[in-house]
């Protein structure tokens, strides 16, 4: 039983709705979130709201048959009754004008799910069925079964815009959201604060599930589940388990570093990795570990902290310099380089970090690994995306690089992964479905005497 919440375009209360629905039914169900794109903040939010991790879905990342895969696997392993989808951005935005990679409406369709959507319905009566009524005829594949009213004045505005979308475009509307500030969720460059740094956000998703059970239907959403058939037959893995030695992975998190897809870290484990757990912020140094990952997040806010504790920046040097692998992604990247805004960092690549107030990168990537290296093999094919305001300031002499950009910007001419002995540093974030041998390489290096 599934069901997809789209929103008709971005900032029309997508997370703070879907995040409220997923707690309040998790008061009697079990809920499985699922989050469609490339986003590590949301499926925080989702993950407290329902003590299930939540799972990302992504046609640029996955094939239908992994989509399907990765979406009964989550199911599985939180033995849910309902798995709950929140979309990315409008529910037809993709990579494309006009096709449908990457969008909420490709998951949908790959899951046969139905579909609610959320409307900004500010100022709007039966303008609301005609945008209803549009988004129902782009794609009749798409099938979007209710409507969920977002920021409505009052209780006359809710009915008579009820009344529009359902007369006119044969569409029950299952509840409308009030506007009220108390709702709001704080942001910040890469989009949402991550819920791990809110001391508050029990409490604010508290209230979003009591929002949503006041003014939507929860009823209604359980019958539309319900509704729903099996899912289409075919399956794909999502990574491949080559790796038969057991080795121990450190992965850093903490405030700092919170990006990680959680499939990500099943295939380490899938692959004989003991996931051991680690602070940069906090810890004094390194575990006793055979390779460490470090993901992206937010280490630009914690750079004093970071350079304080002097300790761990030294611990994780020495481990590269003994040439025992460390992967790091963006955030990762930047805690490997000299400093970031001149906050002294780890030092393993001799550039400075710094932030600049525009993005430098927002985009889905396609890269090729020009070298042997811990995670890729040459000519591999890597998928992936990027998103920063951060660069890197490259003096002679220039690093070697792991990849080729074909679809992106990485970190200088089209090139990305700083290479030095057996690190690799990177502003790609990568799915293990994008690329399945990533966790198998990546424990075959780290097992390796």
């Amino acid at each position: 039983m599934r069901l997809v919440l789209a929103g008709t375009g971005s900032a029309v209360g997508k997370t703070t709705i879907s995040t409220g629905i997923m707690h309040a039914l998790s008061k009697e169900y079990q809920v499985q979130p699922f989050k469609v794109g490339p986003d590590y903040i949301d499926p925080t939010y989702h993950t407290l709201a329902t003590g299930n991790y939540s799972r990302n879905l992504d046609s640029f990342f996955m094939s239908d048959l992994q989509i399907r895969e990765g979406f009964e696997r989550g199911l599985k392993i939180s033995k849910a009754h309902f798995g709950i989808i929140e979309g990315v951005r409008g529910l037809y935005e993709g990579i494309s004008p006009t096709g449908d990679v990457g969008n909420t409406a490709s998951i949908a369709k790959a899951l046969e799910a139905p579909v609610v959507l959320i409307l900004n319905s500010r100022s709007l009566v039966k303008s609301a069925a005609a945008v209803v009524l549009g988004f129902k005829t782009l794609d009749p594949e798409v099938n979007i079964k209710g409507v969920i009213l977002n920021q409505v004045k009052n209780r006359k505005h809710y009915l008579k815009t009820k009344e529009a979308v359902e007369k006119l475009v044969k569409t029950d509307v299952i509840g409308g959201i009030p506007r009220t500030d108390s709702i709001k969720v704080e942001d910040r460059h890469l989009g949402l604060v991550p819920a791990v740094e809110r001391e508050n956000i029990i409490e604010s998703i508290n209230k979003w599930g009591d929002m949503v059970q006041e003014n939507i239907d929860l009823d209604a959403l359980i019958s539309l589940m319900k509704e729903s058939k099996k899912l289409p037959h075919g399956r794909e893995r999502l990574w491949v388990e080559r790796n038969h030695k057991k080795v121990k992975i450190g992965v850093a998190m903490d405030e700092v570093f919170t990006f990680y897809y959680r499939d990500n870290l099943d295939a380490l484990e899938g692959n004989q990795a003991e996931l051991i757990y680690f602070s940069p912020l906090h810890d004094e140094r390194i575990p006793d570990v055979d390779g460490i990952y470090i993901g992206g997040g937010y280490p630009e806010i914690f750079s004093s902290q970071l350079e304080s504790n002097q300790t761990m920046r030294d611990s994780i040097k020495k481990f590269h310099q003994e040439g025992r692998p460390i992967y790091a992604e963006c955030g990762g990247l930047m805690y490997l380089s000299r400093s970031i805004n001149h906050h002294k960092m780890c030092d393993v690549f001799p550039y400075e970090s710094f932030m600049t107030k525009k993005p430098q990168a927002l985009s889905y990537v396609i890269s090729q690994a020009t070298n042997d290296n811990i995670i890729a093999k040459k000519g591999d094919i890597i998928k992936g995306h990027e998103f920063h305001y951060s660069k890197i300031k490259l003096t002679k002499p220039k690093p070697q690089f792991a990849f080729e950009i074909l679809r992106g910007r990485g970190i200088e001419n089209n090139k990305d992964g700083m290479m030095l002995k057996n690190t690799i540093a990177s502003y790609i974030h990568t799915h293990t479905a994008a690329y399945p041998f990533f966790a198998s390489n990546f424990t075959i290096s780290a097992g390796m005497p």
